[in-house]
């Protein structure tokens, strides 16, 4: 058992339970207690190994490093290929592999060396309003440029970590020159200053601000779920633009083995559980997001906003052009 200072630690109910358990693996995780406790709960019962989570708001990396060869965590588990790539470049991660993980995670989903392995999926997609925008009026995302969207668009912070990934994509396909116009172009197009999160574009469109918006497809299944975001859901269709030489940009929730991780052993067998058909489909149940392991599906929700064809560029690309796409999103000043 392990303990955090500044961090609220909370047990999986099973090892609350259980507290006669010897076999234990610790995890440090950015994503909500809601969302890991339905998988931490069928690992115990499947293993009888008992699941310790952290959940940090903040400073993943810094706390990793702080504690070095110390630390208790064996796994880190995250959102967003930025977020990965980190801890991966500050040297916090160990190199895993397992026949398990290659059968069950596509190569693009993972990184190439196995310093992290990819769980589930989410596009970062186009919220239309069912108002004011004809179906098939969006169709790529290189169109979010064209002065047809002037005072049309709404976007929380280029520089937040979701729009960066989907820079560093336009990056990847069109070089620094061709995202630099991308950019330029979709910032003339904004309705307003960037601000909020996801969620507060959907309800911008609601409120008649903007008639497009950017954003993750599962927090449509949260709206939905809210009394009072549900009304703002039901505003908007879901499009699922692609790149004029690729196909729909999606990021990941990810996990990862820390280099000093105490029970190593436990920790693949949490990391090649996670990876699981039977896994997969709990945690994308649970989060409106897409399982990636091969023959399994997403919730019945989630199916109904359609189908799409990914992108195929390994995420590890996109994480390496962060700094770059950063950058780029500065000189535009896109935020100002």
């Amino acid at each position: 058992m392990f303990t955090t200072a500044k961090f609220t630690l909370a047990l999986t109910a099973l090892a609350v339970a259980t507290p006669a358990l010897s076999e234990e693996v610790n995890l440090y995780s950015y994503r909500q207690p809601e969302l890991l406790k339905p998988l931490t709960d069928a690992f115990t019962a499947e293993t009888g190994i008992a699941v310790n989570v952290a959940y940090l708001e903040k400073g993943m990396v810094e706390r990793l490093q702080a504690e070095g060869a110390r630390s208790p965590a064996d796994l880190i588990f995250t959102v967003d290929i930025s977020r990965l790539y980190a801890a991966v470049n500050a040297g916090l991660t160990q190199p895993v592999t397992s026949d398990t993980l290659k059968a069950n995670v596509p190569d693009i989903y993972h990184d190439p060396e196995g310093h992290w392995w990819g769980l589930t999926t989410r596009a970062r997609i186009v919220y239309a309003s069912k108002d004011r925008v004809a179906d098939g009026e969006v169709t790529t995302y290189e169109d979010l440029a064209d002065p047809k969207w002037k005072d049309r668009i709404c976007t929380r912070s280029g520089t937040n970590a979701y729009n960066v990934a989907l820079t560093s994509a336009a990056i990847h396909h069109h070089g620094v020159e061709g995202a630099t116009a991308w950019l330029e172009g979709m910032k003339a197009n904004l309705a307003r200053k960037p601000q909020g999160n996801d969620r507060a574009q959907v309800k911008a469109i609601w409120a008649g601000e903007c008639d497009i918006a950017i954003g993750n497809t599962y927090y449509m299944g949260q709206m939905l779920a809210d009394e009072e975001q549900k009304e703002w859901a039901e505003s908007v269709n879901i499009v699922f633009p692609t790149f004029e030489n690729g196909g729909t940009h999606v990021n990941i929730s990810g996990v990862a083995m820390t280099k000093a991780a105490p029970n190593k052993d436990n920790a693949l067998k949490m990391m090649e559980f996670l990876t699981s058909p039977e896994a997969q489909e709990i945690y994308a149940n649970a989060n409106f997001e897409y399982p990636i392991a091969p023959g399994t599906e997403s919730a019945p929700l989630v199916q109904s906003w359609g189908s799409f064809e990914a992108d195929t560029v390994n995420l590890m690309d996109l994480a390496r052009l962060r700094d770059d796409a950063l950058k780029l999103t500065e000189i535009v000043d896109f935020d100002g």
